[in-house]
């Protein structure tokens, strides 16, 4: 009898979905057929009340990114996750993580039980459905019944109670359908998809570093960023990723002798000011200018630069990189570490994947190549510039380099890595052609390009 019952209700919410698409009301006998799970329709107001604190927030910051009005890390550290407690916090942010990381693989997913394959679907339904679909495929220690019932009331809150009784069919199939069988080989469009990239990225990382390391980005990209594994801690430095301490560290390593005066260092780009505090902690004879484009991301570096006494030298000034004022002077290093698309950390910035589409990367390329010409004309004579992004694609780093840095030597990487302290050994594994190279799941820290360029002490 209940698989009976069962089936009927599964037939009812096709029938309903179906109206629905085609902008109809659904009829009563349908109506009728929607099973007890789905609940009776209520307000929203009500609605909400019955999500649990953490789904919700969760929901809200998704809904923002996926709207350009902030981003996760910044969301995840925000006003709305004061009043959760600590579990709730921690579900909120594995929550958000989860989804904008899975996100393409979780709706090719769920768009498989929809009736047709074109049906538009609003976009807080969408959201609702990723939301459910993680918790089934992706968290084991969440109940099926509790995923599915909230996913429900979120769809109503959300505005679409019409679209309640699709979003319980659809994640009752997600819920109980077999997991696919692995293939004995995966084209790229394969697992590009089964591990949550679009399929032009991972073309373009086939291509440039081979179908083996391809595949390592992806899945590096699917994890939480680990402790790192490239430096012994150094506790009187501030929290960093490894990526972003190595390029700092070959920065500070690159600093040329200077005879007579205290070395003069700048750091462009500063923001959010953990290579900065690394320059610091290592040239403790040097004056360092740190400059960022944005007011608002300066205020917050000053306070961060404010809790190292090692800091007191740098002297920070809000200044566009590509227009710092002549009477600045010149410098014996620049770290050049410019805005790029940030490929490299997809792990730790998952919302990039969604976002960013190829064309942008030459935008951001002319860019880079206003503020490395800009930054090479204040280079001293004899003077090293180190450019450096954390991103993976070729027009942002190499062809930068070419097209800028013309008439500018190089300094090879691997000639400063010996000298890094508290560097474990990787050698020659992360230089490429003589500059640095690190990639998600190949090398243990995010993506990052690294090269020096020196300035002749006679030009």
């Amino acid at each position: 009898m209940r698989q009976g019952k069962g089936k009927a209700d599964d037939q009812g919410l096709e029938a309903a979905a179906r109206v629905i698409a085609a902008g109809g009301r659904v009829p009563k006998k349908f109506a009728k057929a929607r099973p007890v799970s789905a609940g009776p329709t209520m307000s929203a107001a009500t609605a909400t009340a019955k999500i649990t604190a953490a789904r919700r927030v969760a929901f809200e910051i998704l809904t923002l990114v996926a709207d350009g009005k902030g981003h996760s890390d910044e969301l995840l550290h925000g006003t709305r996750m004061e009043d959760l407690s600590e579990s709730d916090k921690h579900l909120t942010t594995a929550l958000v993580m989860g989804v904008l990381r899975w996100q393409i693989a979780l709706d090719a997913g769920w768009k498989r039980f929809l009736q047709r394959p074109d049906q538009r679907v609003a976009e807080p339904v969408a959201l609702v459905l990723r939301l459910g679909a993680f918790q089934l495929l992706q968290m084991d220690r969440i109940p099926a019944h509790a995923a599915i019932s909230e996913s429900v009331e979120m769809c109503r809150a959300a505005g679409e109670p019409h679209a309640s009784g699709m979003v319980n069919a659809i994640l009752r199939k997600v819920a109980t359908s077999p997991k696919p069988k692995e293939p004995i080989f995966e084209t790229t469009a394969a697992f590009a998809q089964r591990l949550g990239h679009p399929l032009w990225m991972v073309e373009r990382w086939v291509t440039e570093y081979g179908r083996e390391a391809a595949l390592k980005i992806c899945e590096a990209d699917q994890q939480e960023p680990g402790a790192g594994g490239l430096f012994t801690p150094d506790e009187a430095l501030p929290h960093i990723d490894d990526g972003s301490r190595l390029v700092a560290e070959i920065a500070a390593a690159a600093l040329p002798k200077v005879d007579g005066r205290a070395a003069r260092v700048w750091d462009c780009c500063a923001a959010p000011g953990g290579k900065t505090l690394v320059l610091a902690a290592r040239t403790s004879n040097a004056e360092v200018l740190a400059t960022d484009v944005s007011a608002k991301r300066m205020t917050q570096m000053q306070a961060r630069l404010r809790r190292f006494n090692f800091a007191v030298r740098v002297k920070t000034e809000v200044a566009d990189a590509g227009k710092l004022p002549e009477s600045a002077g010149e410098f014996d290093l620049i770290l050049c570490d410019v805005p790029c698309s940030g490929t490299g950390t997809l792990g730790r910035n998952p919302e990039i994947r969604a976002r960013l589409r190829p064309e942008e990367l030459t935008r951001q390329a002319q860019r880079q190549k206003e503020i490395l010409a800009a930054a090479l004309k204040r280079l001293a004579p004899g003077g090293r510039l180190v450019y450096s992004t954390c991103s993976l694609e070729p027009e942002e780093n190499e062809q930068v380099v070419t097209e800028a840095g013309a008439g500018f030597g190089r300094v090879s990487v691997a000639d400063l890595l010996s000298g890094l302290p508290g560097l474990v050994g990787t050698g020659e594994a992360i230089v490429r052609d003589g500059a640095l190279r690190t990639l998600p799941g190949v090398d243990p820290c995010d993506g990052f390009y690294a090269v020096v360029l020196q300035r002749p002490k006679t030009d």
